[in-house]
């Protein structure tokens, strides 16, 4: 077993892009990536080598998010958009028309692709990074993004 903060220097960068995806905040992503690997060390001795570390560090991860969301659920006010500057809410709504179906496409993907295109489109992701998180290989990674972005393409040419 590699020491903590070898560890750490490894899969921190991993766990805190995907945080950063599913919570959108810098500051909460750090904050439970931080939690993420303080949990890690306390339950190292659970950590039996049946996965690979990065599937046990992404589990953890999932934990302090849900943890997090339960205790912080979303409430959003239609005046958080009014202050935006240089923006009205009416042009904010028909300026994300197409986006919004975009994503509503995108949410209705099956799994993984659904997993796999967030993590690369909005995490930012490598397909080596995709791969250890979904504990498969990177080649894997790359063809399932493949597959989900060809099938989102005509999904999205449907509706046009």
């Amino acid at each position: 077993m590699q020491p903590m903060d070898e560890i750490y220097q490894t899969y921190a960068r991993t766990v805190y892009k995907y945080l950063l995806l599913k919570i959108h905040n810098e500051n909460i992503a750090e904050e439970l990536t931080q939690e993420t690997f303080y949990q890690a060390v306390k339950s190292i001795d659970r950590f039996d080598g049946s996965c690979k570390l990065s599937t046990w560090l992404c589990a953890i991860d999932k934990n302090q998010l849900l943890a997090y969301q339960r205790k912080h659920p979303i409430e959003e006010s239609i005046d958080d958009y009014e202050n935006l500057p240089g923006t009205s809410v009416e042009a904010e709504v028909f300026g994300q028309v197409r986006r919004v179906e975009l994503m509503k496409k995108l949410h209705m993907c099956p799994e993984p692709f659904r997993e796999i295109l967030y993590l690369r489109i909005f995490g930012s992701l490598s397909f080596k990074e995709i791969g250890e998180i979904m504990g498969k290989t990177e080649n894997w990674a790359r063809v399932n993004f493949y597959r989900a972005k060809e099938r989102l393409k005509k999904e999205m040419d449907k509706n046009e």
